[in-house]
């Protein structure tokens, strides 16, 4: 596996006096821009502010409790948009595919930068909507927080850095991944 998929993580303890260059959250948010697109509809777009602009206090303003504690010590915040077609199943499905798409891509180009690119679904998307003016037939899914890890994690808010030093743990491949029917693993786990 790649090194940045392999070391991905969603981290809390950013850097609060880190700062993004433009060239690199354009690049980040091109990323996302280029990622797969069910049928070409391109349904994705984003809002994106750098900290200290109004854009990234607006959406710093509609985050919940659980990230308005931690996301403001990023460098950018990205929120990530699609349509909103509840009446077409199918485009309303693969429209959000298309946003995870999106997010996934600029998780790893965040990486390749030396950020770090945490998702978000703890923002209140009626608030971002009347924010940002968004539109009928539009709908805000995901807020990635992109950011410079903290130096030192010492210095970090105490519940933060207990939440980064967890360990980063996925169902082992043989519980998720099946061949032939349901439960049986496709990559069975070698016998020991």
């Amino acid at each position: 596996m790649h090194e940045l998929i392999a070391g991905r993580w969603s981290a809390r303890g950013y850097d609060p006096a880190a700062t993004i260059s433009v060239t690199d959250l354009e690049t980040i948010v091109d990323a996302g821009r280029w990622a797969p697109t069910w049928g070409r509809m391109q349904p994705v777009r984003f809002v994106v502010g750098r900290r200290g602009d109004e854009t990234f206090e607006a959406l710093t303003g509609v985050l919940t409790r659980g990230n308005a504690g931690w996301a403001p010590r990023s460098a950018a915040l990205v929120l990530v948009c699609t349509t909103d077609r509840p009446d077409d199943p199918k485009e309303h499905t693969y429209a959000a595919v298309d946003v995870g798409l999106a997010v996934s891509q600029m998780i790893l180009q965040a990486g390749a930068l030396g950020f770090n690119g945490h998702p978000m679904a703890g923002f209140d998307a009626a608030a971002a909507t009347e924010a940002f003016d968004i539109p009928d037939g539009r709908r805000p899914l995901v807020l990635l927080g992109i950011g410079a890890l903290a130096e030192d994690a010492a210095s970090l808010p105490e519940d933060i850095r207990e939440r980064d030093e967890r360990p980063r743990t996925r169902l082992p491949l043989d519980e998720v991944a099946f061949a032939g029917q349901w439960g049986h693993a496709a990559f069975p786990a070698p016998e020991m």
